[in-house]
């Protein structure tokens, strides 16, 4: 979250966010624990075609310095390719690792599941049975004889407990120690994971996975197979998924492919054997490819994509894990004059490629281990180049909303205006959102139904911190056009792509867009808010209804908004939302530089019909426990400042009582799921309360922060290092909680709350 101020305390950040032992985990799961409402639900991506959704998956395991390394007051790596991604791995080397709320709600967005982690290594076999059998009861009778390893549910359904109240879907398996009991032992664990799987399902959903790593084999031992093979297939048959060491030789993959289409159909296939067993195919086998190389086929780095060629998830169907993607920030950031800014075009050239096509990407020599025969490949490839760009879930089940935030800034702004410029920036993965699959990182500008004979104008994109409309940043788009001596020169338009989406027939949906533009002297731009079809292979481009949009303007920004809609009988389709920008040039004979920021982007389902009474959120109240008295002004100030959100309907006008058999009915109320309402944060300012005279208003309070980093719903912790000084030299504070919609919209002050804080001063 982005709070004023440096040196933040541990109670502003998740609660247990990870957990060193099995010990620490019941612990925890004998006190009661409220679900975490503030952290996003998963919502599954549209289906693809059929053609697309044969090829392999990817799954990236995020291990980073030990895991949650995240920090409200300063730039951090955050992760911006989940168009790319199907599952997401938040990994560590404690016992049970926890992915932070932001982390999920961030992956969720995007239809993104999100996995922690379970491990055990080195030390780690007595935790490893225990995890089976259950834990140790003091004074229990004897415990129960077998000829086997008894298998217990208990840790099962706490972890699966454990992923329901944190809101995320699963769990990573990585079991790198051996197992004392042996085969025993190794037959028990995987009747445990059937446990495991079953428990998600019903406490998580049946989205959630438990995936298997390459690592203990049916003997128990301690034996990477960097494959799918007799050896650990025991385990994949348990479990939702598998994901395979990651120092295999080029023949491997293959083998892998060959070994699996050798499977009983009935072993991978059969649904009638319940939840439990979830149905395989070869998507369900992850290779793995460690970016940092450590034995990994190609060298690891930006010669990471010769290991994806041999895995070939779109023609052999293989998935692919990417273990370490953020060796791009970790590899680099000790190097002289390294910055942020540095790192984001490293990264981005991995996924995406250079910002210049023309670029050569220069790639390491690819290490061979000691009789390995030359593996030749082509010129670099980006990760972008295997997979699938999926579409964020539809907005008629989540509503799409975009500030194009990577998650990290410099400054805080609200409606465009400043609240919060920091010294060294934030990082909230909250606050992460798509930054226009269309438009960046490279835009595609075409003429506007218009087949001119001259160069399309040259577009590029970049995140502008300088500027924004709510959050730390806008998108901005910069296009050049050249001088044309053609007759109709003087006006020329162009179609520039912004944001694709899966959308439903038989609803209408609205789209709110707001940018400002700047343009070279002697040109005059027009913009439009539209939407179209988006081209697919072969059939006939599907309709899309477009109604007229409305268009105000706020603090130099311009909002659009239009409506639309599929035809009746017309299958789920994608569309494109962009803008039509025209542009008037004085002397169209000479070239021509303009820019249009974008600041957000919502699309949702359209309100009600207007006989329909619709709620208008609010917060209803708020207010302020202190830890403990405060007796003087002081740095030592902290407490929990809480909340309610409320829904209220316009004042009910009645002008006469209808006849009894009228059957009209009195009112009508919003029955979709979008009548109460939703927020994607809060914005939480402070005033002091002078010594002398009246409290100034809202509009004077000073920005403190925004919720998001412990994932609980209505609450912030005011940490003493996130107040002015200068707050502390009256009487007391009122907090302000100002919430944003999941459309985007700030709450007008009227609809907001405050809480007093007064100072319990002796003798003042």
């Amino acid at each position: 979250m982005p709070l004023r101020g440096t040196g933040h305390g541990k109670l502003v950040g998740d609660e247990a966010p990870y957990f060193e032992s099995l010990a620490e985990l019941d612990q925890w799961a004998s006190l009661p624990h409220a679900k975490l409402m503030a952290v996003l639900e998963y919502q599954a991506r549209p289906q693809l075609a059929e053609s697309l959704n044969q090829r392999g998956k990817l799954l990236v395991c995020h291990d980073y310095k030990g895991g949650y390394t995240e920090s409200p007051s300063g730039l951090c790596y955050t992760f911006n390719f989940w168009p790319l991604c199907d599952t997401f791995v938040y990994f560590s080397h404690h016992r049970v690792t926890v992915p932070p709320s932001g982390w999920i709600t961030a992956g969720h967005r995007q239809g993104v599941k999100m996995l922690g982690t379970i491990i055990f290594e080195g030390s780690g076999e007595a935790d490893c049975l225990q995890l089976i059998v259950g834990p140790p009861q003091a004074g229990a009778g004897p415990t129960l004889r077998t000829d086997s390893i008894p298998i217990s549910r208990h840790y099962a359904s706490v972890l699966a407990e454990l992923a329901r109240q944190r809101g995320f879907d699963g769990y990573l398996l990585n079991f790198e120690c051996p197992l004392q009991g042996g085969p025993e032992q190794a037959r028990a664990l995987a009747g445990w994971i059937l446990l495991l799987r079953s428990e998600l399902v019903t406490k998580v959903g049946p989205h959630a996975q438990a995936i298997w790593y390459d690592s203990v084999v049916f003997n128990g031992q301690l034996r990477w197979q960097d494959r799918l093979n007799s050896l650990n297939l025991p385990f994949f048959l348990s479990s939702d998924a598998f994901f395979t060491n990651y120092t295999w030789p080029p023949s491997f993959p293959a083998l892998t492919a060959q070994y699996f289409m050798s499977l009983d159909p009935v072993l991978i296939n059969d649904d009638a054997k319940g939840p439990s067993i979830s149905t395989k195919s070869l998507q369900s086998i992850f290779t793995g490819v460690d970016v940092w190389g450590r034995g990994s086929h190609g060298g690891g780095g930006f010669g990471s994509y010769r290991a994806m060629t041999h895995i070939d998830p779109q023609s052999l169907g293989l998935s692919v894990a990417l273990f370490g993607q953020a060796w791009t920030w970790e590899s680099e950031q000790d190097k002289p004059g390294w910055n942020w800014d540095q790192w984001w075009e490293y990264e981005r050239k991995l996924w995406i490629g250079p910002a210049d096509p023309q670029e050569v990407v220069p790639v390491p020599d690819a290490p061979r281990r000691r009789g390995e025969p030359e593996c030749p490949h082509d010129a670099f490839e980006p990760v972008s180049s295997f997979f699938v760009h999926a579409t964020p879930p539809d907005p008629a089940q989540l509503v799409f909303c975009t500030s194009f935030s990577p998650g990290v800034g410099r400054s805080w702004f609200v409606e465009g205006m400043n609240v919060l410029q920091t010294e060294d920036g934030w990082t909230d993965i909250d606050k992460q959102s798509s930054l226009g699959n269309l438009v960046w990182p490279r835009p595609s500008v075409m003429w506007e139904n218009d087949d001119r004979p001259e160069p399309l104008p040259l577009a590029s994109s970049k995140l502008d911190m300088s500027d924004a409309w709510n959050g730390g940043n806008t998108l901005k788009i910069s296009i050049s056009c050249a001088g044309s001596t053609a007759d109709d020169a003087f006006f020329r338009c162009i179609w520039l792509p912004v944001q694709s989406l899966n959308v439903t027939s038989l609803v209408s949906y609205d789209v709110n867009i707001v940018y400002k533009t700047a343009a070279c002297e002697g040109t005059d731009l027009d913009l439009g808010l539209f939407v179209k079809p988006l081209m697919a292979g072969g059939g006939d481009l599907p309709k899309v209804n477009v109604g007229a949009s409305t268009q105000s303007y706020i603090n130099g920004w311009t909002r659009q908004v239009l409506s639309f809609s599929l035809p009746p009988g017309t299958a789920d389709t994608f569309i494109v939302v962009g803008l039509i920008i025209g542009f008037v040039a004085e002397d169209p004979s000479q070239p021509l530089d303009f820019s249009v920021s974008l600041g957000q982007l919502a699309v949702y389902p359209s309100s009600p019909a207007a006989r329909v009474s619709k709620g208008i959120p609010g917060i209803l109240w708020a207010k302020f426990q202190s830890t403990k008295p405060l007796t003087s002004p002081s740095t030592s100030f902290s407490g929990l400042l809480t909340w309610d959100i409320a829904s209220s309907f316009p004042r009910l006008a009645l002008r006469m009582i209808p006849p009894p058999e009228d059957s009209n009915p009195i009112w009508i109320l919003d029955s979709t799921k979008e009548r109460f309402p939703s927020f994607l944060y809060f914005n939480i300012y402070v005033i002091p309360h002078p010594l002398l005279g009246s409290i100034a208003g809202a509009t004077a309070a000073i920005f403190i922060g925004t919720t998001g980093l412990d994932g609980r719903a209505n609450r912030l912790y005011v940490d003493s290092t996130i107040l002015p000084k200068n707050v502390m030299d009256g009487r007391g504070l009122r907090f302000y909680v100002q919430g944003v919609s999941d459309k985007g919209d700030v709450l007008p002050w009227e609809m907001c709350a405050y809480a007093d804080r007064m100072f319990e001063l002796g003798g003042r």
